[in-house]
């Protein structure tokens, strides 16, 4: 089967890559052909189909012209269209498989896809089908204003990048987009995580398109390690939809043990000028990490927590730790709590500093518990989470539409 494989990023950005590229590596070892549709950039993997890659957009940074002309690619990228015109003319894909497309490639893709009889599967990583900003989540915390194709919403809330601008050109592009019907040329929308299932059919999305198949991993690649130092980790972008203020507030009362934090975002100096001020010894920053330096850092961890105040997906850095044998303190929200009914951690409530800080404490207080619950999510992974079972998923979507 020759499968076009689409997402605006050709490197490992963040979760929704490292799930593309293992997708792909686990395709083409079954013997299918996968053929990438993606953008531009010095970060990219080498690939021969680069030639139909799209030039690179970056919306922020640059001069009040560049973003305008970038504003009508988020809604309508005709080069876009031409090029994977150009691939499917040239490549003959049986099917394509979409993950993050909106913005930079935009949903103009999808009709060259409908026009040469194409089916589409679509991963959905984030919200963006249903939510103009993604995560139905701004200033003011969840948000579910829109539901009801009420996009202008959006604008009222200033809910992209907390500006009227950003969220005009999204208003216009959510409407446009409804209008063409767009979404409808998608034949089966996959989540990984059952919550974003239910959403996307409470936000009227046809129950019999959507169909949850959870991530994978391949427990072969993570070599888990009981013993640990002591230290835990928070991994992911230092944003607010992540909960990493709550986290940072919650280490207040935290009297042993040390949190190392892994990333940056937006939040990066608001952050560490508060840590700084409150002379919090037992929280560091250690920036972006990966690789073997990343690797070692969870592996010699006690836990890692995810404290989300937003509707988080099936988080593949969740899957990564439980591979390597750790704990999970977890947020009750969305996909978290899905992750955590295999007694491979403890959840607390979302945004609760306090009761945050409790389930710190209990972990680290019970040194048998959390290294029984290391265990349990490896076993969970090797069992629940495993390529074999996620690809045969994966394959029966593509055979069942084609």
């Amino acid at each position: 089967m020759r499968v076009l494989a689409v997402n605006k990023f050709y490197y490992i950005k963040g979760g929704s890559e490292t799930y593309y590229f293992g997708l792909k590596a686990a395709l083409e070892k079954n013997g299918h052909t996968v053929i990438p549709f993606s953008m531009k950039d010095e970060k990219n993997f080498k690939t021969e189909y680069q030639k139909y890659f799209i030039n690179n957009i970056e919306y922020m940074n640059n001069s009040i012209i560049r973003k305008i002309i970038n504003a009508g690619k988020i809604i309508y990228n005709f080069n876009a269209k031409k090029n994977i015109s150009r691939l499917i003319k040239d490549a003959l894909p049986d099917i394509a498989h979409l993950h993050i497309f909106q913005h930079q490639l935009s949903p103009s893709i999808l009709y060259p896809l409908k026009k040469n009889n194409i089916p589409v599967v679509y991963t959905v990583h984030d919200l963006k089908s249903v939510c103009l900003n993604y995560k139905m989540f701004n200033s003011k915390g969840i948000c579910e204003e829109c539901k009801g194709k009420k996009y202008y919403k959006c604008a009222v809330n200033n809910c992209v990048k907390d500006s009227k601008v950003f969220s005009l050109v999204n208003v216009i592009e959510g409407y446009l987009h409804e209008l063409l019907k767009s979404y409808e040329i998608i034949d089966m929308f996959i989540t990984p995580s059952n919550f974003y299932k239910e959403k996307l059919i409470e936000f009227g999305m046809p129950k019999e398109k959507v169909v949850h198949i959870p991530n994978f991993i391949n427990a072969l690649e993570f070599e888990p390690k009981y013993e640990y130092e002591d230290y835990f980790v928070y991994i992911g972008r230092l944003s607010e939809e992540k909960g990493i203020l709550t986290l940072i507030k919650a280490m207040k009362k935290v009297n042993k043990s040390k949190l190392i934090i892994v990333g940056t975002g937006p939040l990066d100096k608001a952050l560490k000028d508060y840590v700084e001020k409150n002379e919090m010894k037992n929280v560091e920053f250690a920036g972006f990490k990966s690789g073997l330096e990343l690797k070692e850092l969870i592996r010699n961890s006690r836990f890692m927590v995810i404290p989300s105040e937003w509707y988080e997906n099936g988080p593949m850095s969740m899957l990564e730790c439980m591979a390597y044998g750790k704990a999970i303190v977890g947020a009750d929200i969305a996909g978290i709590p899905e992750m955590l009914i295999y007694d491979n951690g403890v959840k607390f409530e979302s945004g609760n500093e306090i009761d945050l800080t409790k389930k710190i404490m209990e972990l680290l207080e019970d040194d048998a518990k959390c290294v029984l619950m290391g265990k349990n999510g490896r076993s969970a992974v090797e069992e629940n989470y495993d390529r074999s079972t996620h690809l045969n998923a994966i394959q029966k979507v593509y055979n069942d539409l084609i």
